[in-house]
């Protein structure tokens, strides 16, 4: 279904309240594909959502509303990690701000309900980070009228995508904001596992696995969209590059660091025990490096932290995730830089063919 949109762009599901419905919405009727976040939301929650996304986009040509997709979270198991020790060096964090840290807790982030809430829905296209669904879910998938995607960071996890039924895999490049999709997250390496950059990710996935492949990771122009499509993408999923859009769920705190471009990226588990690439602010220079493989325990252990930074407006102890090209997005309506991109990527393809003395 993803094919078969105008424009080859994907909106990226980006949870915590940036993936809005009037984003999804006014992505699909540009003409490209948007994603609702589930991740972090209780089934009703997402369920208002699904419902709203409906009512902004309406009847499309064919009489029913225009396509769009779900991303889940697929729970993993309980690190058991020890979180004392990290737990005791954020509490100076939390004194800053006035608040108690909040209980490290595993959960499966109303996984089971939000699968049956799609299912029930017949969403059109469900997307699945931080795992594979198993090929059950899959089938169910298939049997209420949707299609499926794996976000997938290297060619093992795609090979393990396609053998349980998906329809197409999303490549996430070391590039890309927000969290890591690495399956199993090896508690050393930044990134939780083997980093790959967006076309080499590219390049090997489309040679580990015979479905269409979506790239993602640092793709904020067009000229990145004509990129990874001559490289062979089925689609370009950009998350970044919509975050400063009005209809975006993005904090004012995030926006004016994303605007004022000044800090670099790094990947850290500071803020969720999760591999995820932010601005660089004070909690994760002083704290990334004692941060264990825990999530999402330290999710909601820095979730009041979290919520008091943005309300006192200081970026110093929020999370704030963005991708390493972050400085060349803008702020635009989400349509008109779907129209944008659009154009840029054509012109790009235009200039590389007379590069090559095409005919």
């Amino acid at each position: 279904m993803i094919n078969d949109v105008r424009i080859p762009i994907v909106a990226a599901p980006m949870a915590g309240g940036v993936s809005t419905p009037e984003l999804v919405a006014a992505v699909t009727e540009a003409g490209a594909f948007g994603f609702l976040a589930a991740g972090y939301l209780r089934a009703d929650a997402l369920a208002e959502q699904i419902t709203r996304t409906r009512a902004l986009l309406g009847a499309g040509r064919s009489g029913r509303p225009a396509p769009f997709g779900v991303n889940l979270f697929v729970p993993g198991a309980d690190s058991g990690a020890d979180l004392a020790s990290y737990r005791e060096r954020l509490g100076a964090e939390a004194r800053r701000y006035g608040v108690e840290l909040g209980e490290p807790r595993w959960e499966d982030d109303d996984y089971p309900a939000k699968l049956e809430l799609v299912l029930a829905e017949r969403v059109p296209v469900v997307s699945f980070t931080f795992g594979c669904p198993d090929a059950d879910v899959v089938r169910r998938v298939h049997e209420a009228g949707g299609q499926v995607v794996v976000t997938v960071t290297t060619p093992a996890e795609a090979r393990v995508a396609v053998r349980a039924g998906a329809d197409a895999v999303c490549v996430q490049g070391s590039e890309a904001g927000g969290h890591r999709a690495v399956f199993r997250d090896d508690g050393l390496s930044p990134g939780g596992g083997e980093l790959f950059g967006t076309l080499g990710a590219l390049r090997l996935v489309l040679a580990a696995v015979d479905v269409p492949v979506i790239a993602a990771g640092g793709l904020v122009r067009g000229a990145d969209v004509a990129a990874v499509l001559t490289a062979g993408a089925a689609a370009a999923q950009l998350g970044t590059a919509f975050l400063r859009c009005p209809e975006a769920g993005t904090q004012p705190t995030q926006r004016a660091a994303l605007t004022d471009a000044a800090r670099g990226t790094a990947l850290t588990r500071a803020f969720t025990g999760r591999p995820a690439r932010g601005l660089v602010n004070r909690v994760m220079v002083e704290h990334s490096r004692h941060a264990p493989a825990a999530y999402p325990q330290l999710h909601h252990m820095t979730k009041p932290l979290r919520a008091a930074a943005g309300r006192a407006d200081d970026p110093e102890a929020m999370s704030l995730w963005a991708g390493q090209t972050y400085a060349l997005a803008e702020a635009l309506p989400a349509g008109e830089l779907v129209t944008r991109l659009h154009r840029e990527a054509v012109e790009a393809l235009d200039v590389a063919r007379r590069r090559l003395g095409a005919r």
